[in-house]
């Protein structure tokens, strides 16, 4: 992910946990346990505030410098998808902002007046 914010330090952990607490719900609310069997696996055994495990522990940021470093994040990111063999081509993933950079419009709104 690639995130630009005022304190990201704060602000990435409020981002995790609004967003594992709305995927959890939902995987809910459509009764997919499955998935939540998976993520029930992942959770660290130390964390006995919770019962699932969305997202990897702690962060790792980066600064990225320039335009030749940002690109090849974003074909890092973007290449992920095709590796595992989920689409063929990284704009084919709908989430994806592989769409975006592509000239087409992704289902998420996505930033990129830094290129």
């Amino acid at each position: 992910m690639i995130v630009q914010a005022e304190n990201l330090a704060i602000e990435l952990p409020q981002f995790k946990s609004y967003t594992a607490r709305k995927l959890i719900d939902h995987l809910k609310q459509c009764r997919a346990e499955r998935l939540l069997r998976q993520l029930a696996f992942f959770r660290k055994d130390h964390k006995r505030d919770r019962d699932f495990q969305c997202w990897e522990e702690g962060s790792h940021p980066q600064l990225i410098e320039n335009e030749q470093v940002l690109r090849q994040k974003l074909d890092y990111i973007h290449q992920n998808l095709v590796k595992r063999g989920y689409v063929d081509e990284s704009a084919h993933w709908w989430y994806s902002s592989a769409r975006d950079y592509a000239g087409g419009v992704g289902l998420i709104p996505v930033f990129k007046e830094w290129l």
